[in-house]
């Protein structure tokens, strides 16, 4: 019996997270054992190289020694407290003081909890039920935004999971991404009942899908003649993108906005934040409720203030990543060319991904025309060769600081054979 025929006996799937089941790809999953620098190794001892990078977090790369010795030293103080620190002062001080658009911060466990979090939170704030969200943006698994979320089974009206009520779901309208008269009619069918929009500056899930020009001002605008809020969600742009997220590189304020384990150097860590006259509606200050007895769990505060702190203090980690992430790309868009094939590649900063597909891609039904089994078949080479990509066609690839022109150089030798 092998290690996924044993996890199959006691968890469903076999996995604790479906995306990790390689079901797409028609493989089983790998079983990781250790990570360093850019690369992972699984229980075999079988080297990767690594660019999903916990799925973006691992921006300084794997095991990095400074936090690793920073969390070590936090465990001798003991793991889990269930009340207050001076550790989630620190942070949320830190995080504050330096993100524009961030007044106040409340940590909570994961990005799905921060978004559910802040949509209660934005519901509360003005009064208002209905959202906006916007296809193939995914928000975590909270029930009102398992609405065509990302690439997951697309059924018009209807939730995409089991298990999820009606009633969630009515007051959850999702529009085309990057389609901004479809917004312009949304607000006049409903106006007055939009508590707020909520999306990802950039789209992670359905592949990288960037904002067209001028699509996040004119969100910005709408929002503020219809008195609704602006949430971006940031589990993956944010602290990314630039130190201050797609906010500050795109010079767009959101009035909420939603982390995720980046803040936490990859451990299980969320947050949401905002304008100091919103999060004060949160419990125990106003009416909103919301709580969690792990959040701000000071293992994690303290893994994830060691990395802000290096990242706030070394601004040329993210020309470096960049620049690298350019390297690959536009290599990656030489090889296709050499190859006469005609696939689409998107970047933006330090993230991007190929689709296979020759379609210009700035929405989900454009993402969707890639062909998936080519991908499964590239996905085989890369993976068989040494390469860890997503194992979907419609997730990015991410580079970290850790990913030398070496690694860059033997990875692209690696793409040019699998495509």
């Amino acid at each position: 019996m092998n290690i996924f025929e044993k996890a199959n006996l006691y968890i469903p799937g076999g996995v604790n997270s479906p995306v990790r089941a390689f079901k797409s790809v028609g493989l089983e999953p790998i079983f990781i054992e250790k990570a360093d620098s850019a690369y992972i190794y699984d229980i075999n001892g079988k080297e990767y190289i690594d660019y999903i990078c916990s799925w973006g977090p691992m921006i300084l790369g794997h095991n990095n020694k400074s936090i690793r010795e920073a969390v070590i030293k936090a465990c001798e103080n003991g793991l889990s407290y269930g009340a207050a620190t001076k550790l989630e002062v620190d942070i949320a001080e830190f995080i504050c003081e330096n993100v524009e658009a961030v007044d106040k911060i409340r940590m909570v466990n994961s990005g799905t909890e921060a978004v559910m979090s802040a949509i209660r939170l934005a519901r509360g704030y003005t009064g208002k039920d209905k959202i906006i969200k916007f296809d193939g943006c995914y928000h975590g698994h909270s029930d009102s935004m398992l609405i065509k979320a990302g690439s997951g089974l697309m059924t018009d009206g209807m939730p995409d999971s089991s298990g999820v009520a009606k009633n969630c779901a009515k007051d959850t309208i999702s529009l085309p991404y990057n389609d901004i008269k479809s917004l312009e009619k949304a607000f006049d069918t409903y106006k007055g009942e939009i508590a707020c929009v909520i999306l990802e500056p950039v789209a992670a899930n359905m592949g990288v899908v960037l904002p067209k020009e001028d699509y996040l001002q004119s969100l910005r605008k709408l929002c503020d003649e219809n008195n609704t809020l602006l949430i971006f969600d940031e589990v993956i742009t944010g602290f990314r993108l630039s130190f201050g997220g797609a906010s500050e590189y795109f010079g767009i304020k959101p009035d909420l906005v939603t982390y995720g384990k980046i803040i936490g150097a990859g451990m299980p860590v969320g947050a949401y934040g905002g304008k100091k006259e919103i999060m004060d509606m949160i419990a125990p200050n106003g009416p909103v409720y919301q709580a969690g007895t792990l959040s701000g769990n000071p293992i994690a505060m303290t893994a994830g203030l060691t990395q802000l702190k290096i990242l706030k203090e070394n601004k040329e980690i993210y020309e470096n990543i960049n620049n690298m992430s350019k390297y690959m790309f536009e290599n990656i868009k030489e090889i296709l060319k050499r190859k006469n094939l005609d696939y689409t590649v998107n970047y933006i900063g330090s993230l991007g991904n190929i689709f296979f597909t020759n379609e210009t891609i700035y929405n989900y039904e454009q993402a969707k025309k890639s062909d998936v089994n080519k991908y499964s078949i590239y996905f085989k080479n890369m993976l068989e060769k040494g390469v860890y990509i997503a194992p979907s066609q419609f997730e990015a690839m991410f580079i970290s600081n850790a990913h030398s022109k070496e690694i860059v150089d033997k990875t692209l030798d690696i793409i040019e054979n699998s495509l």
